[in-house]
């Protein structure tokens, strides 16, 4: 059997907020073409996926304004929109507060919906991070707050630092190929509640060169890139952020949701090894 129950549902938890997203949302890194991306986000938007991730340092601000453009055009309530600020903001309350308005206005919007501490600061304890993240949700500055690059023991200290809000969310590498997540993040996320983000679920594209994933693919009618992403996703409380700048790929992430692999095929892929 596969080392965790399938959840059957394309709507993820956002933490213990009783809110959900689509289990596949839209990363923003390393845009080559703002148009290009654009138009793959309003698609996405427009058909099943309303979760998107961004960063303040993603093109230095551009991937926040590319965001809020395609936000405008389908309406600020149809979309989740999550953030992340550099480490160092979270040294003190004022210095996130200062950046967390500089990403709403490149947003153009009042708030986002769940704000992230980018990877943790080394130059501040975890306490300071959570309370200067605590106060931008208290400015009403972001609905929900999260982590990212917290592993297990992080992010735990994370939790019990928290006072007035809670961690919905931790952002982290995590693949069929990439499971470190499994070691017992995950572990620790689905007990709290807390929504694991998969970035680089597709490895850069590495994973569509995977004989096996090519092979379970054929079974269900599926790319080896929707193979990927259905892994997953059919885990509790992991949702799967994958980036294009093309409709067609796009559409190709939609069709990761509304079916399941097997718990055969799902404990195979377990046993992959790591690239």
């Amino acid at each position: 059997m596969p080392l965790y129950p399938i959840d059957p549902s394309d709507r993820k938890p956002v933490g213990r907020t009783g809110e959900t997203v689509s289990a596949i949302g839209i990363g923003t890194w390393a845009i080559r073409d703002p148009h290009s991306m654009k138009e793959a986000l309003i698609y996405a938007f427009t058909h099943g996926i309303d979760n998107v991730d961004t960063a303040e340092m993603y093109g230095s601000g551009e991937a926040e304004r590319i965001v809020g453009e395609a936000v405008r055009e389908v309406g600020r309530d149809n979309v989740f929109i999550t953030t992340k600020l550099l480490p160092h903001r979270f040294r003190s309350p004022d210095l996130a507060v200062k950046a967390m308005k500089a990403s709403l206005e490149r947003l153009g919007v009042r708030y986002v919906d769940l704000v992230l501490i980018h990877w943790p600061d080394d130059y501040a304890s975890i306490e300071e991070q959570v309370r200067s993240l605590e106060t931008l949700a208290e400015r009403g500055l972001t609905r929900y707050i999260g982590v990212s690059n917290f592993d297990e023991d992080l992010l735990a200290r994370a939790l019990e630092a928290c006072r007035k809000y809670e961690i919905v969310a931790d952002q982290v590498h995590y693949s069929v190929v990439h499971r470190y997540p499994e070691r017992g993040l995950l572990n620790l996320a689905i007990d709290k509640g807390v929504l694991v983000q998969a970035y680089t679920p597709l490895e850069r594209g590495r994973v569509a060169e995977i004989p096996v994933l090519r092979e379970i693919g054929e079974k269900y009618g599926k790319t080896p890139v929707q193979v990927a992403l259905n892994y997953l996703i059919s885990k509790p409380m992991v949702s799967a952020i994958p980036k294009s700048e093309r409709v067609e790929r796009v559409r190709e992430f939609i069709g990761a949701m509304g079916w399941r692999l097997s718990p055969e095929d799902l404990e195979k892929l377990e046993g992959l090894p790591p690239v």
